[in-house]
C-alpha cells in the first residue's frame, strides 16, 4: 500500500497522540517513520483520495497537532509515495536539507496575502491620475458619448492604466510587507489577484506583520487584500514553491491544505 506523507520532523519530536487519525475515510492512523535524525509522519493513504473539504482539514489537523510540539515541514496536500521505504530513503538523501530547514523554519509561520483591485476604485484612482484619460472622457462626454473609434480608444487607454496600476501595486504589496518577514515565495498567479505572496514570519512578530498589513490597507483603498494564516510554512519548505522531493508525487488540486 503507498504511503500518505503529511510533514518532517526530527527523530527527537514527540510521538503524535495514541489513535491519532489522518486522511481517509474510515481516518488512517497517523504514524512515525524515522531515518537517522529525521523522521515523517505517515499513514497509510487511501484509495481515491481527493481534495475534499475533509480531508483537507485532517491533513491541516495532523500538521497543527504536530506543530504544537515542535518545528514540522510541512508537506502538501496529496503527497503520496509508493510506500514507506521510499519515504525513508528520501529522508536519509535530502537528510543535509531538512535539517538545515528545520532549524531554520523552527518558530515561524507562514501569512499568505492575495490582492485584487476594488474595481470602482481603481478606476476612480486611474481617471485621478491621468489627465489624457480625463480629457478623452470629458471630450467623448461633449460628443454625445464619442465616436465607436473614440469609445475604443479610451477604452484601450483605461485598460493600459489599470494593468500598468497592477503592476505598480503588486510591488508595493511585496516591498511593504517585505520588511517584516524573514522570507519571501511568490505564489502562482491566481484568476482575480494581483499578486499571491506568502511570507515567513517570525511566530512572536506576527503583530508586526499583521499592522503592516492593515497600515497596507490603509494606503491603498483602491486595494482588497485576503490574508490567510498563520500557516505552517507550506512555502517556505522547498526552493521552489509546491515541489515535492522526488519520490514523492502529489494529488494535483486547485486547493491546497493551507489556503
Amino acid at each position: 500500500m503507498s504511503t500518505y506523507v503529511y510533514g518532517i520532523t526530527a527523530s527527537s519530536h514527540p510521538a503524535p497522540p495514541k489513535g491519532m487519525g489522518g486522511v481517509g475515510d474510515p481516518s488512517r492512523p497517523v504514524r512515525v517513520l524515522a531515518e537517522g535524525e529525521l523522521a515523517a509522519l505517515v499513514s497509510d493513504a487511501p484509495e481515491g483520495l481527493r481534495p475534499k473539504r475533509r480531508e483537507l482539514l485532517a491533513h491541516a489537523g495532523v500538521l497543527a497537532e504536530a506543530g504544537e510540539a515542535g518545528c514540522v515541514l510541512p508537506m502538501r496536500f496529496g503527497s503520496v509515495a509508493p510506500d514507506d521505504d521510499t519515504v525513508t530513503a528520501v529522508l536519509a538523501e535530502r537528510a543535509e536539507h531538512y535539517k538545515e530547514r528545520l532549524t531554520a523554519l523552527d518558530g515561524k509561520v507562514e501569512y499568505n496575502v492575495k490582492a485584487s483591485h476594488a474595481e470602482e476604485a481603481v478606476l476612480h484612482r486611474v481617471l485621478a491620475e491621468n489627465p489624457e484619460i480625463r480629457a478623452m472622457t470629458e471630450a467623448n462626454r461633449q460628443a454625445g458619448g464619442g465616436s465607436y473609434q473614440q469609445r475604443l480608444q479610451l477604452g484601450e487607454m483605461v485598460v493600459a492604466a489599470v494593468k500598468a496600476q497592477e503592476a505598480e501595486d503588486a510591488t508595493d504589496v511585496r516591498h511593504t510587507l517585505q520588511p517584516a518577514a524573514e522570507a519571501v515565495s511568490v505564489g502562482a498567479e491566481s484568476t482575480g489577484c494581483l499578486a499571491n505572496v506568502s511570507f515567513l514570519v517570525d511566530r512572536d512578530g506576527a503583530e508586526t506583520f499583521l499592522t503592516a498589513v492593515e497600515q497596507l490597507r490603509q494606503g491603498h483603498p483602491h486595494l482588497e487584500l485576503r490574508v490567510n494564516g498563520p500557516l505552517p510554512p507550506y512555502s517556505f519548505v522547498e526552493p521552489g514553491p509546491a515541489e515535492p522531493p522526488a519520490g514523492i508525487t502529489a494529488i494535483q488540486s486547485a486547493q491546497s491544505a493551507q489556503e
